[in-house]
């Protein structure tokens, strides 16, 4: 199966080793796409155990793993990379009536002891 990050790598040697455990994303860059592809899947385990823990009352499982589960995702465009904490992003979905989306997303990152985590994200139009 080629990887839903759109990398165009198979999943097994992209996101897969993040969504496992096996290693942790590199760069925010490489968490972007290993979180989109968790909605993709959906893993909402994932997507909770990569948000900033401070940030983590906001969110929880259940809603990560149904918002991936209600939606198609078709297709992931990395628009920009401001910093080596910053990405900049396009999630293109279909909600579950079948009407396609953009997401278009600035993510914010930070790293803690070697591994990134999302923070933020402002929404662009």
């Amino acid at each position: 199966m080629t990887c839903p990050c759109c990398s165009e790598k198979p999943y097994e040697e992209c996101c897969k080793p993040y969504h496992s455990r096996e290693k942790y994303a590199p760069t925010a860059e490489a968490l972007m796409r290993s979180r989109f592809s968790a909605f993709a899947i959906p893993n909402g385990e994932y997507l909770m155990e990569t948000t900033f823990p401070a940030k983590r009352k906001f969110h929880n499982t259940k809603d990560l793993q149904e918002w991936g589960e209600i939606n198609t995702w078709r297709k992931l465009e990395i628009v920009d990379k401001p910093s080596i904490s910053k990405v900049e992003f396009k999630a293109f979905y279909n909600d579950e009536e079948g009407e396609e989306h953009v997401h278009h997303e600035l993510s914010k990152f930070k790293m803690i002891q070697n591994r990134w985590y999302y923070v933020s994200g402002e929404f662009l139009d």
